[in-house]
């Protein structure tokens, strides 16, 4: 994900109903309209059973896609969560009754009425009795119809939030298969559009997809959550005949219709969240490549440019393979290997849309050509390739349950950049690019946010994240066990979705530290560590102790001289040592570690 702005905010309590809303959820709005201009000459009717009534006007008629344009800050005061954000946020009984298995996302775009329509097929298997499952999609798009067989489905919206009803129990255990007819003009939101409708510079067609921020169902019917994935998908795109669909996965085939749109199929055959699906419609040329893993296997890695960057994007797109290589000498083989890896033109920074990666960073070094940390090292390396591609590891191939943990993505990504410089040029410019980091950082609130209501963490996820992780480095002290430990925590949780909770008991239990107060201190307190320094009370002594909002905080820290330190072990309460060093001449090693230091 790219970074945000920050914005002010008033600071307001929190108090989330999201379960009981969820659970009884409110007489609903009819279908939301179309845009006249953007209607096809004769839309698909919704089926008369599957309407459902209007209730009086209360404080949840304004259009969802208005509600959006209303950006949540993210480093300021969390603020008050909509009824939206509470449907779309809770993992409520209608989502935790059924485990996710299969989508087949069979759509055809129509780019003159920037339209979409067709079906998604889902599959689940019941985890428990029941006859009403959540599904999402954003109010804007008409739902059509929804079939179980030959049986249309009952179903009710809220808010974005499609509730359907089954005629008889479905039981535990129970596999379903449900088709999911809708259709409509994807309205614009979130700081890429979501789904958006534009030109090429060459002035023709070029339709993608971003929507990270807002969620999946703006532009397709699905579960809309992070805690369940399904177990592999198909998409299939139609488009007009000239244009491409580049979307996740393995290519498949291409079909001519015989209508003047080509259908272009694709499949996924691992788990998938659902904003990392993505379609990619262009005048695309591809070129490509292949780079062998360390089992033998054969990456396949290709690219899709719009034709006049062919030859910039043949340059730039040749750093892919050493960020590749760098990544697997640490966590092992590139985890989407069967799909292959791909990076895909498109008109905004980027995003890390599984095996799809997107690019816009106009085929410069640095970020947008800028020098990204400010410290001369971002400019050796093309930023959105190394960044965006290492979600591959952190976020698509382990995701956080909730969008609260996002740090377990961002974090952990902007620590792979670090590593990347590492693996390329050694560990000094590694330190000298981390150290780039913490201007930054804005510490104005904890970075993990309130779990359950579709609440985005602080921007500090992505920056005191990695410092966070670069600290515990410096924590274990062992670069050796280290590289072991980074290795094994992916492989123990490759292809899993899990939560901060996850990530400390691992810690805990492979390094045989209480390492919990530490990620407490930098995840759930706004504050970083000061360590707290009393010079002169006699001749050379010196009092020290952690200021912390953790009382059971105690990290380790290096001290003294560089090339002479001496690590000492402080806590929440005062110690001394000796020291022949003043005041002026007593460092502390502040590139290993992120905190404060305060000399007195």
């Amino acid at each position: 994900m790219r970074f945000f702005p920050i914005h002010p905010a008033v600071s307001l309590p929190i108090a989330c109903l999201a379960l009981m809303l969820i659970a009884a959820p409110a007489p609903l709005h009819g279908q939301a309209a179309a845009k006249p201009d953007a209607t096809p000459a004769t839309p698909a009717a919704t089926p008369a059973a599957a309407q459902t009534e209007k209730h009086p006007p209360h404080e949840f008629d304004t259009p969802l896609i208005e509600k959006l344009k209303h950006t949540r800050p993210i480093d300021a005061e969390a603020t008050l969560p909509t009824h939206y954000d509470l449907l779309r946020g809770a993992y409520g009984p209608y989502r935790a009754n059924n485990d996710l298995l299969y989508y087949h996302l069979d759509i055809r775009v129509d780019p003159d009425k920037q339209w979409v329509s067709g079906k998604n097929t889902i599959r689940f298997r019941m985890l428990k009795d029941g006859t009403r499952i959540q599904l999402d999609l954003f109010d804007s798009l008409k739902i059509d119809k929804i079939l179980q067989g030959e049986t249309e489905l009952k179903y009710t919206r809220d808010d974005g939030a499609v509730f359907i009803d089954f005629p008889e129990t479905l039981h535990a255990g129970q596999i379903v298969t449900i088709e999911f007819y809708y259709s409509g003009h994807p309205e614009e939101t979130g700081r890429f559009g979501g789904m958006t409708f534009k030109k090429d510079p060459a002035g023709r067609v070029w339709i993608n997809t971003a929507c990270e921020e807002t969620g999946a169902s703006m532009w397709w019917p699905d579960k809309d959550q992070w805690k369940d994935e399904v177990e592999s998908m198909d998409i299939s795109v139609a488009v007009p005949n000239g244009l491409m669909d580049v979307s996740n996965g393995k290519f498949i085939a291409k079909t001519d219709l015989g209508d003047g749109y080509t259908r272009w199929d694709w499949h996924v055959s691992y788990g998938i969240n659902n904003y990392d699906v993505s379609l990619n419609i262009g005048d695309y040329v591809h070129f490509g490549e292949e780079l062998a893993e360390p089992s033998g296997a054969k990456l396949a890695m290709d690219y899709y440019v719009l034709p006049e960057d062919l030859d910039k994007a043949k340059a730039q797109f040749s750093q892919a393979k050493g960020m590749i290589e760098a990544y697997q000498h640490y966590f092992g083989e590139y985890p989407f290997i069967k799909d292959g890896y791909k990076l895909v033109q498109a008109p905004y920074s980027g995003m890390e849309h599984q095996s799809a990666v997107t690019y816009g960073n106009l085929f410069k070094n640095g970020y947008l050509g800028r020098d990204w940390t400010g410290v001369g090292i971002n400019t050796r390396f093309d930023f959105i390739i190394i960044h965006e591609s290492g979600h591959e590891w952190f976020g698509n191939s382990i995701t956080a349950q909730d969008m609260s943990d996002m740090w377990i993505h961002e974090g952990w990504t902007t620590y792979l950049e670090t590593l990347y410089v590492e693996y390329r040029w050694g560990r000094d410019d590694a330190l000298k690019y981390t150290g780039g980091l913490k201007q930054k950082v804005i510490n104005l609130r904890p970075i993990i946010a309130e779990r359950g209501v579709n609440a985005e963490p602080t921007e500090d996820q992505y920056f005191k994240g990695a410092l966070m992780i670069n600290t515990l480095r410096s924590v274990v002290d062992n670069d050796a066990k280290w590289w072991a430990l980074l290795h094994d925590f992916y492989q123990h949780f490759k292809y899993q979705n899990i939560m901060t909770e996850d990530v400390v008991a691992w810690w805990n239990l492979h390094t045989g530290l209480n390492l919990t107060p530490i990620f407490n201190q930098y995840l759930r307190h706004a504050n970083i560590p000061r360590l707290e320094l009393l010079f002169g009370e006699k001749p050379g002594m010196l009092m020290y102790k952690w200021d912390a909002d953790e009382d059971a905080f105690a990290m380790p820290v290096k001290v003294g001289t560089p090339g002479k330190w001496e690590t000492i072990h402080p806590t929440t309460k005062w110690q001394e040592m000796q020291t022949p060093l003043s005041k002026d001449n007593f460092q502390v090693a502040t590139d290993l570690y992120y905190i404060d230091v305060n000399k007195q």
